[in-house]
């Protein structure tokens, strides 16, 4: 399998399992997407709750969410 193959594979599965567009996949950093596997593997049993959000958020700031 060709690096391409592997990114689009990987792209669908980001897709299907975090609800990613193709935009979001490929703007984010290998370790954005490091951590975000981490998270799911670590928190198998379902979504994080309210709490899980707010640390990350607090955690990883988006410049344009406003508190």
């Amino acid at each position: 399998m060709t690096f391409t193959e592997s990114a689009i594979r990987l792209c669908g599965q980001c897709a299907l399992v975090f609800g990613w567009r193709p935009t979001e996949f490929w703007g984010s950093t290998p370790a954005e997407l490091g951590t975000v596997l981490a998270i799911h593997a670590s928190h198998g049993e379902g979504p994080p709750d309210a709490a899980e959000l707010r640390r990350l958020m607090d955690l990883f700031p988006d410049k344009t969410t406003r508190r």
